[in-house]
């Protein structure tokens, strides 16, 4: 049976109240805490505690309190100022980001949930073997055929085609420049991001999109007709410069995404199902006859299956986490969560017998070691792992 979560907060009298634990587990994500205030953290952690009931007898402020809770903590790392500071966040060291739903209770310690029965985690599986995050790498594809790796290149111009420069700046991402208006067409370029890899692009009209990995996008050297148009693959968050006379177009397959100036994320890794989540301005998601207007907060899912457009409201923080820095898992099971694991890693994913059903949430710096984040998941009891080489095994 699907369990919800009763709260009960046990809170020692020389202790925070809830109140004050969540501002100075704010003040921890932003990066500001003194050793003093994290050691003070770590300690009150132990005296959160939660109870079982059945989903009949939930209080549902309860409930609410929660996901108010996961929101508020969301805010605050997409308003950090530097994201990838963000330190190990699972429930272990704060109580709302852990979350097995389906197992029926919020994890912090096992024997402490239930007192007098055996809770033993099983032994962990994860090595010391190093495998890194991913880092800003890409190869440029130029009109001529030309390839060019964009993570070795010298900052500075890097290829010229008409009157349109193509720079590496400081900060390692790739811009267009248009130096004079030129009638020759140009060409296509083609940015490719592998797996364990992100990069930035700023388009010739000044659109900035961010690639993840196991993306590409293509595009023209110069926009010169009454559309802006480029050709995506994977996953990408774009802020589009705005140009009422020229409406910017983003393909992926058969689907396009049309829009004059706005903020936008395309994740189109699964084939039978794209989605797009809006931030800010409107887009237009088509295919075919069919179509949907989305508004700031909202993501189209096309299904490939049914041919239909659904439109729900969504977290826009989760969406576009990657594009900031970090992990964000929301009701994920481990088969999604080790997709993105693996193409962030740059690793290979095999499960071994029965796959955990269950629900994961956390929040977790993409910037950080892999040991730390599946020993994380693995704090929860439901899975283990292995690794061999740069292949990880999910166990149950």
């Amino acid at each position: 049976m699907y369990r919800a979560f009763n709260y009960l907060f046990m809170v020692q009298p020389d202790c925070m109240n809830q109140e004050e634990y969540l501002t100075l587990y704010e003040k921890y994500i932003a990066g500001l805490c003194s050793p003093e205030e994290e050691e003070q953290l770590y300690a009150h952690t132990d005296g959160f505690k939660m109870l079982e009931s059945d989903l009949q007898g939930a209080d549902q402020a309860d409930l609410k309190y929660k996901d108010q809770l996961f929101e508020k903590i969301s805010q605050t790392i997409e308003a950090a100022e530097r994201p990838k500071t963000i330190r190990l966040v699972w429930l272990k060291y704060a109580a709302i980001l852990l979350l097995t739903l389906a197992a029926g209770y919020l994890f912090i310690d096992n024997k402490q949930l239930h007192p007098g029965r055996s809770n033993t985690l099983k032994q962990a599986h994860v090595s010391k073997a190093s495998i890194k995050p991913g880092r800003n790498t890409a190869t440029l594809t130029l009109s001529d055929g030309a390839v060019l790796d964009l993570e070795n290149l010298e900052n500075g111009t890097i290829a010229s085609t008409g009157g349109t420069q193509v720079k590496k700046s400081a900060d390692g991402s790739i811009v267009y420049q248009v130096i004079e208006d030129d009638s020759n067409p140009g060409g296509l370029n083609t940015i490719a991001v592998p797996a364990g890899g992100q990069y930035q692009v700023i388009l010739p009209d000044g659109t900035a999109v961010w690639l993840n990995a196991l993306s590409s996008l293509t595009y023209p050297t110069a926009f010169k007709g009454k559309s802006r148009e480029v050709t995506l693959r994977g996953e990408a968050y774009f802020e589009v410069a705005k140009d009422p006379s020229r409406p910017f177009i983003a393909r992926v397959d058969e689907m396009n995404v049309r829009v004059l100036g706005t903020h936008f994320n395309i994740n189109a890794y699964d084939s039978k199902r794209y989605r797009t989540t809006l931030l800010e301005g409107s887009v237009q998601v088509s295919k075919a006859h069919k179509a949907a207007l989305l508004k700031p907060g909202q993501q189209s899912v096309l299904n490939f299956d049914n041919e239909s457009i659904k439109v729900a409201e969504v977290n826009i923080n989760k969406t576009v986490a990657w594009k900031n820095g970090y992990f964000m898992f929301q009701d994920d099971k481990i088969k999604d969560i080790m997709a993105q694991i693996s193409r962030w890693y740059d690793v290979e994913v095999e499960f071994e017998g029965a796959v955990s059903q269950e629900a994961f949430g956390g929040i977790y710096s993409r910037n950080k070691d892999i040991n730390e984040l599946l020993k994380g998941l693995e704090l929860t009891g439901l899975v283990r792992f292995k690794i061999e080489g740069r292949r990880i095994i999910v166990m149950s």
